[in-house]
């Protein structure tokens, strides 16, 4: 038997002791007021032996029911006690029938009737109504209109009120029964609920990222382990929730009070990776990635949220040291690469070269200028983003720039059979970086001619309005998925098709030309279909 199992049947029993001298109880104080009433208005009839005697058997049986331990003995014990009571009753009413004492009847016919069920309501009225009967016969009561109610009144408002009691019993049974299985089920439900809490506290807390949870209130409901040490590694208090000062990802502007995370979290905001740096310059400092989820109730009112912190000071860290390598080894490569391209310039002049050696140098110094271009790249994409790229601002025609680019992709188009569509007519003036579009617009095609199949196609147009200028890049390619376009502009992202094929690239490309779009105030987007092709679509205002 289990613990709990155990504890409900010793609870059970010492109800039921307690219900046996409480039942007992009644009816002695019932009797106690009768016999006070009958010293006072009947000294003599007090005196009677059978009066006497009833009572005496009453108070003796309450002094068993208070002593016997009756969960201990077999139920049917507790029986007697009752039945005895009968007797007693019946002795006192001989002793005083003015008295009214047959009605005490009532107390041990609710007993049996309420602990024994039929068997005790049945019991129990027919010992009432044989005594009454046996009374009557034995002394001589002749059957008058007077003596019916004691004589068939009594013995079936007994069996009426068993009746009652027994229907009432079976009833407060079942309800038992059915708050004992609810019982059950919500102990078990519990049980669950507080194990599933110390599993999710057990992993909450073993986890290496920090977790704090709070209510529509905005008080905290829990704190994890790693987001307490936060707070501790800089000498806060554990209940902290978040530093006096961070600073933002540059590592010395601070936020202000309303841009905090925490403050954001509560007023329901969501969002991702929120760095945040922690600690003073030139002291110890970590950074943190911060992100939120609100909650909201079953009626759409906020409920509280989650603020998820990560430490990302060692990929911060180790990210800067590859754009360091990047732009040292890109500085490195640049001068050689010049004076290579310098000398094979020289080279090709020299109209006495032989064809074969002439076609040689050509291939040298086109491979040269693709990896000036691509050390280029890496130079732009390793520099701080503030100093990322410079801009020089000042009117220009953009459909100038698109036929410029497509002039300068026109033989690499022609080697594939791709045909150029330029769509851009008439002048489309704008205040812009001339030579900054440019690069856009050559990024653009030279991916849509790479990425494109053989024989394909490329639309090159514009829409615009008073406002604002989309130049619209199409291409008849490969296309991507769903996923690479969410990461296309993401730092030396290359497509898993691209990188398993013999297309070169270094995947910084579209990240400088969406770099440059923003710098202009715009936005560079794009839409693609597997085996459909790729659009990319670049929106320029016409003025800053």
């Amino acid at each position: 038997m289990s613990a709990g199992n155990g504890d409900r049947e010793t609870e059970r029993r010492s109800r039921f002791d307690r219900a046996v001298f409480q039942s007992q109880l009644l009816l002695a104080a019932a009797l106690l007021l009768l016999v006070c009433a009958a010293y006072i208005f009947q000294p003599s009839s007090v005196l009677d032996v059978r009066f006497f005697g009833g009572v005496a058997i009453v108070f003796v049986l309450t002094g068993a029911a208070a002593l016997v331990p009756w969960s201990k003995i077999p139920r049917v014990w507790a029986a007697a006690l009752p039945l005895i009571d009968i007797f007693a009753i019946m002795l006192v009413r001989e002793g005083n029938l003015q008295l009214g004492v047959g009605l005490l009847l009532v107390f041990p016919v609710i007993w049996l009737s309420s602990y024994f069920g039929l068997v005790g309501a049945v019991v129990s009225v027919v010992t009432s109504a044989v005594l009454i009967w046996l009374s009557a016969v034995i002394g001589d009561l002749p059957i008058t209109v007077a003596n019916i109610g004691s004589l068939l009144v009594l013995p079936i408002t007994l069996a009426f009120i068993a009746t009652t009691t027994l229907a009432t019993s079976s009833r407060t049974a079942a309800q038992r029964g059915l708050l004992r299985q609810q019982a059950d089920l919500l102990e078990v439900a519990l049980r669950r609920a507080r194990r599933q809490e110390q599993t999710l506290d057990e992993v909450l807390n073993a986890v290496t990222f920090g977790v704090v949870a709070f209510g529509r209130d905005g008080k905290q409901t829990l704190v994890n382990r790693a987001h307490r040490n936060y707070q501790t590694e800089f000498g806060l208090p554990e209940t902290s929730i978040e530093h006096p000062v961070m600073y933002r990802a540059d590592r010395v502007t601070p936020y202000d009070d309303n841009e905090r995370p925490f403050g954001r979290a509560t007023r329901g905001e969501r969002f991702d990776d929120m760095v945040v740096w922690l600690g003073q310059p030139g002291e110890h400092r970590i950074a943190l990635s911060v992100s939120s989820r609100p909650l909201t109730a079953p009626d759409g009112e906020l409920d509280g949220g989650v603020m998820i912190s990560r430490d990302v000071t060692s990929e911060i860290n180790a990210i800067r040291a590859r754009d360091d390598l990047v732009a040292s080894v890109s500085h490195e490569l640049r001068t050689p690469l010049t004076s290579i391209l310098g000398y094979l310039e020289l080279a090709l002049d020299d109209e006495t070269l032989d064809p074969s050696t002439r076609s040689m140098l050509e291939v040298a110094s086109a491979n040269s200028d693709r990896l000036l271009a691509l050390v280029a790249d890496l130079l732009t994409a390793a520099s701080e983003k503030e100093q990322q790229i410079v801009m020089s601002f000042s009117q220009c025609d953009l459909s100038e720039i698109v036929a410029q680019a497509i002039q300068g992709q026109t033989i690499a188009a022609d080697e594939r059979g791709i045909e150029i569509d330029n769509r851009v007519a008439g002048p489309m003036p704008l205040e812009a970086d001339g030579f900054r579009l440019r690069q856009v617009v050559d990024n653009l095609l030279s991916n849509a001619i790479k990425y494109n199949v053989e024989g394909g196609r490329v639309d090159v147009s514009v829409s615009a309005d008073a406002g604002s200028i989309d130049l619209v890049v199409s291409d008849t390619g490969i296309g991507l998925t769903e996923l690479e376009q969410s990461k296309l502009f993401e730092r030396y992202f290359r497509a898993e098709g691209v990188r398993q094929s013999t297309i070169h690239g270094s995947g910084l490309g579209l990240t400088i030309s969406r770099d440059i779009v923003r710098r202009h105030g715009g936005d560079l987007t794009v839409s693609s279909a597997i085996g459909v092709g790729t659009t990319f679509t670049a929106t320029i205002p016409r003025a800053r």
